[in-house]
């Protein structure tokens, strides 16, 4: 009994050193690597079941102690299990959203190719438009705005330039003929 417990511990604590090889393998080993520790986890866990029916054969006066350590080793190599299983869970998501991108980087998208459904439109003179045509306003709004932030910078401009030289005639403007300023 004692011997295979030492045995199956000292498995256990191989895996766990093992486990750290996942993170640090490469896409082609980690199978490899993953294969190995799930053989050596099988490996623990039919330990295990030939430590569990020792430990019941045991004098009752060591066996409460005896099932208590199995029972500990039996913890460990749960968690060992599911620490692997989560592994693998997280390499499938992070191949899975690399195929996704790789998916959408090798696919090319065709701009305005897509007509739309007239009952969308609020207009139904609109409906009979291609959406290239719905951009058209969008566009002209644009050019509004911007040429009216180009007038307001070329009057800031100016204001500021004419403050710079004639200091006196911007104050005599902004006052009135009894001396208030505006």
């Amino acid at each position: 009994m004692e011997g295979l417990y030492h045995h199956t511990n000292k498995q256990v604590h191989e895996v766990q050193s093992h486990m750290g090889r996942l993170e640090t393998s490469d896409r082609d080993s980690v199978h490899v690597v993953e294969n190995e520790i799930q053989a050596r986890i099988d490996n623990i866990f039919s330990s295990l079941e030939r430590l569990e029916i020792l430990s019941s054969k045991e004098p009752p006066s060591k066996r409460q102690n005896a099932k208590l350590r199995v029972e500990q080793l039996k913890y460990d190599v749960q968690h060992l299990q599911s620490a692997l299983r989560t592994f693998q869970q997280r390499r499938l998501a992070r191949e899975q959203q690399e195929r996704q991108r790789q998916e959408l980087l090798a696919r090319t998208f065709a701009p305005n190719s897509l007509q739309l459904h007239p009952s969308l439109f609020h207009h139904p003179e609109m409906a009979a438009e291609p959406v290239s045509s719905l951009s058209r306003p969008c566009s002209m709004a644009w050019e509004s705005c911007s040429s009216e932030l180009g007038i307001e910078l070329d009057q800031k401009v100016s204001m500021v330039l004419s403050f710079k030289i004639f200091p006196w005639t911007i104050l005599e403007k902004a006052t009135n003929r009894k001396g208030k300023i505006c």
